[in-house]
C-alpha cells in the first residue's frame, strides 16, 4: 500500500472515529444508555430475587437432609446396641 493510501485511511479513521465520539455523546444517544442501564439493574434485581429463593430451597434441602441422617444415624445405633445385647446373652 503507497503512502498516500495510508495516510488516507488514517484520514478516513480519525474523521469517523471524531464523528463516533459527537454521535455516543449526543442527547439521544445518553437517552438510550439510561434506559438500556435501567432495564440491566431491573433484570438484575430479579435475578437476585430468584438466586435468592434457590438458596432458600436450597438450605430447606439441606436441613431435611441432616435430619434424615441423624435419624438413620440413631437407628443404625440402636440395632448395634441390640446386636451387642444379644450376643453377650
Amino acid at each position: 500500500m503507497s503512502s498516500t493510501g495510508k495516510i488516507a485511511l488514517f484520514v478516513g479513521g480519525t474523521l469517523f472515529g471524531s464523528a463516533g465520539f459527537k454521535i455516543l455523546g449526543s442527547r439521544d444517544a445518553r437517552k438510550a444508555y439510561t434506559h438500556v442501564t435501567a432495564a440491566v439493574l431491573r433484570c438484575k434485581d430479579t435475578v437476585m430475587k430468584d438466586v435468592e429463593n434457590v438458596q432458600e430451597a436450597c438450605s430447606d434441602i439441606l436441613a431435611d437432609a441432616k435430619a434424615i441422617n441423624e435419624a438413620r444415624a440413631k437407628e443404625n445405633e440402636a440395632v448395634y446396641i441390640e446386636n451387642a445385647a444379644a450376643v453377650t446373652e
